[in-house]
């Protein structure tokens, strides 16, 4: 088979289409025929060798994927041959094939198609494990939301939406902005105008936010903390604005705060299938119903990475860039 093989860390043309042998499914997985995958800010952070895959996974890019089912590991009776079916990774889906748990499979949500389908599992499991699973995000309460214009943002926006959450964001233009209004953001922030801990405290009275699901880590880390109304659950997914920060303690502890760092890629397959499982139950039906949907931007030939990392890196993306076959 092909894939997009890391020739060197570096630059988005260190991406490079070659042959790579065949992947065999092991028992409790199956081998996917690949038709799309999707790129994310992990991707990236892999290409410059600072996000290396866990052992075990293919070493190209790809933490999702679409495909249909071309063979069946030892054991497997879930699935069937010809299945279509979309997936979370722990890499390996800048390919023609992959071998997946099969918990970490999971069916086409009705009125999805097979391509759009790519652009799904990494962020409604991301978005759900951490803004349920993980902070509790409650009918009524404020989220803060940062990033709102990325994949992530833009799926978190409507699944807090449908959780009956307010919802505040930032983003850094106004096309994205306007972009998350439509998708049910209520307070819109211009992160390169406006300081957001100034926008969260007027807008809610000096309350602060329940929940806040942070790209940026130690960059915003005490900002966000200033945001958090009592008993606030500050979440952080990403590292955009660095690792390293100080947090008063103090503060947190005077406002009941929770601060929680997740890493989806690093979790096991069992407690993957449990995030794919429970997204599924919970998800599937807002988008088969209309109330959340996939928010592609655009989508390049898979051996054409090189292009669609480019194009991440040089902003202006509202949700996922896809790679298709």
């Amino acid at each position: 088979m092909h894939a997009v093989i890391i020739t060197e860390y570096g630059e988005p043309d260190v991406l490079q289409w070659q042959e790579v042998p065949d992947p065999t499914p092991g028992p409790g997985e199956v081998l996917v025929d690949i038709c799309a995958s999707a790129v994310n800010r992990a991707d990236l952070l892999q290409r410059q060798g600072f996000y290396p895959p866990p052992p075990g996974a293919p070493e190209w890019p790809g933490l999702e994927c679409s495909g249909r089912i071309a063979s069946l590991g030892e054991g497997v009776v879930s699935r069937s041959v010809g299945e279509e079916v979309c997936c979370l990774l722990a890499g390996g889906g800048y390919a023609e094939l992959v071998a997946v748990p099969v918990g970490q499979t999971m069916p086409l949500p009705a009125g999805v198609d097979l391509v759009t389908a790519a652009g799904l599992p990494e962020v409604a499991c991301t978005v759900w494990s951490n803004l349920v699973m993980v902070a509790g995000l409650q009918r009524g309460e404020w989220v803060l939301i940062h990033g709102g214009g990325s994949g992530i943002g833009t799926m978190a926006i409507q699944v807090a939406r449908a959780l009956g959450a307010r919802v505040a964001v930032t983003a850094g233009s106004p096309d994205k902005l306007a972009r998350c209004e439509e998708l049910g953001a209520e307070v819109l922030i211009d992160y390169r105008k406006q300081d957001f801990v100034e926008v969260i405290t007027a807008e809610t009275g000096g309350r602060g936010v329940d929940v806040i699901l942070d790209n940026m880590g130690a960059k915003y880390l005490m900002r966000n903390v200033d945001c958090l109304a009592p008993s606030g659950r500050l979440v952080v997914i990403g590292m955009q604005g660095g690792v390293r920060a100080e947090v008063d303690l103090g503060v947190m502890l005077r406002r009941n705060a929770t601060l929680l760092t997740t890493s989806l890629r690093a979790r096991s397959p069992e407690q993957k299938a449990y995030i794919c499982a429970e997204t599924e139950r919970m998800i599937w039906p807002w988008i088969a119903a209309g109330i959340v949907k996939p928010v592609i931007d655009r989508s390049y030939p898979m051996s054409e990475a090189t292009r669609a990392h480019r194009a991440l890196e040089d902003g202006g993306i509202t949700g996922k860039i896809l790679l298709t076959r």
